[in-house]
């Protein structure tokens, strides 16, 4: 019945209940998967649970063995994934994200073998490359004119459901004295109830690529008229495409999208430093367990994960505030913070000191949840829905790309299979890497505006423009 509801077009209840209803029904049963299936006590204790009594592994399985699993099944479900989301019209894969997190943590308290556990990351790929069907879903549901509203609402909670499960954790291992195994048993709990909402969602009859509907060429006036002005959109209104005849229009898509270049400058960092930040949080619970043993001392994890969350929750919410023209001086802004994340990822290798650890994770984390909401607004300002979900998804597949490199040659057995302290070096060296290219870039572009000042007296007026859409479309 409530699913007859949401595309029913006509009917005595009227329109103003049809739509609050066709909002506030598959919002809310989204926002209940996504609260549980974040709430998970153990996250920031996962690592001193596997080296722990409980498992009983070591610091070489853990990290060189086990922990890279979940890095190459990620890079190699992303895009199979994304095409069967769009081709399943999302809830199945909805579905498969949750069963897959049900089967992680039970393996997780089943198993204790490298292999298991190796299978274990593999389902949390699983999982983890699911995700973009949670994020998705809402698109395919409700009218153009509500995603931000909706977006914010679901991204709001899954943020919300991470804090609460970091200080729950925390709060059952410091005041209660629980074992890091019940923490496990609750994140199951949780991940279980998450499983629930998702078959109460109604089935989609529409998604971005393979079954499109008229509404959707039409996201709203700026769809077609930013970066894509001048040009004919290339999608086409039917409601079933072939695999092939979608694989060519992405492709066309991505050459459009790539040849603006403040896009592809944006896009590149967002590719960079997304890289970067997966690796040091997968790895810095190594980094305090060296620094600070579990099995020796209280750990705080659970505390810094969560204000780290709050805080990067809370930047992403004030960056639009910051009075910055980012057309302008965005490269440099780039360079800036990410030399600060340089120097965070410097201390908490040299200083060996457990509260410096935590402090400078808890910066690193909220500087990145700053500029990934810039590069997020400042890449999706002028493209329509279809091509933000294409950018978006080829950003986040390069960055794993970088990932999975990264991690066969510094982390892997198979590579060099260098100590955590060796690693975080150069994860610093490698945000510095960061910072110079953007330092060149952000200098180019001042000495190009203001060699363009004195020629031709345009600069002021270039200079004055810091609407992103300006700025994307004039490529």
């Amino acid at each position: 019945m409530l699913c007859r509801l949401v595309s029913t077009s006509d009917g005595a209840c009227g329109a103003g209940g049809r739509l609050v209803m066709s909002l506030l029904y598959p919002t809310l049963l989204l926002c209940v998967s996504g609260f549980f299936s974040n709430l998970r006590p153990s996250e920031p204790f996962l690592t001193a649970f596997l080296m722990g009594p409980d498992k009983n592994l070591t610091e070489v399985q853990v990290v060189n063995e086990i922990y890279p699993v979940w890095t190459y099944s990620y890079l190699a479900l992303l895009f199979p994934v994304f095409l069967a989301t769009d081709y399943l019209c999302y809830k199945p894969v909805l579905l498969l994200q949750a069963s897959s997190l049900v089967v992680t943590y039970v393996m997780l308290l089943r198993t204790s073998s490298v292999r298991a556990m190796q299978l274990t990351e593999f389902f949390f790929g699983l999982a983890t490359a699911s995700e973009v069907a949670y994020f998705s879903y809402i698109y395919s549901v409700v009218a153009p004119v509500h995603y931000q509203r909706v977006t914010g609402y679901c991204r709001s909670v899954t943020l919300f459901g991470s804090a609460v499960g970091s200080l729950l954790g925390q709060l059952l291992l410091s005041l209660a004295k629980v074992q890091l195994y019940y923490l496990v048993v609750i994140t199951l709990t949780s991940s279980a109830l998450a499983f629930v909402a998702p078959w109460f969602l109604p089935m989609p009859k529409r998604s971005l690529f393979f079954h499109k509907s008229p509404r959707l060429m039409q996201d709203g006036p700026e769809s077609s008229a930013g970066l894509m002005h001048g040009e004919t959109d290339t999608w086409h209104t039917i409601n079933e495409l072939r695999l092939l005849s979608v694989l060519q229009l992405l492709f066309s898509d991505f050459l459009c999208c790539y040849r603006c270049q403040p896009l592809l400058a944006w896009s590149l960092w967002w590719a960079l430093a997304t890289c970067g930040y997966f690796q040091v949080l997968n790895y810095t619970q190594v980094l305090w367990e060296k620094v600070r043993p579990s099995q020796d001392y209280d750990i705080y994890n659970g505390y810094v994960e969560t204000l780290s969350t709050l805080l990067g929750a809370l930047a992403a919410l004030l960056v639009g505030h910051l009075p910055v023209c980012w057309s302008v001086w965005g490269e440099l802004s780039l360079s800036l913070l990410s030399l600060l994340m340089t120097l965070c990822i410097f201390g908490m290798d040299l200083l060996d000191n457990i509260w410096t650890c935590y402090s400078l994770y808890v910066l690193f984390r909220a500087m990145y949840m700053l500029l990934i909401t810039v590069a997020t607004f400042q890449i999706a300002a002028s493209l329509n829905m279809q091509r933000y979900a294409l950018v978006f998804g080829v950003n986040t597949f390069v960055a794993l790309l970088l990932q999975s490199l990264l991690t066969l040659v510094v982390v892997d057995s198979v590579g060099l299979g260098l100590d955590i302290y060796t690693q975080f070096l150069i994860y610093g060296g490698y945000f510095a890497f960061i910072s110079l290219v953007f330092l060149g870039a952000g200098l180019h572009k001042l000495y190009t505006r203001r060699r363009s000042e004195q020629e031709g007296g345009s600069g002021d007026e270039t200079l004055s423009n810091g609407a992103p859409n300006g700025n994307i479309s004039s490529s």
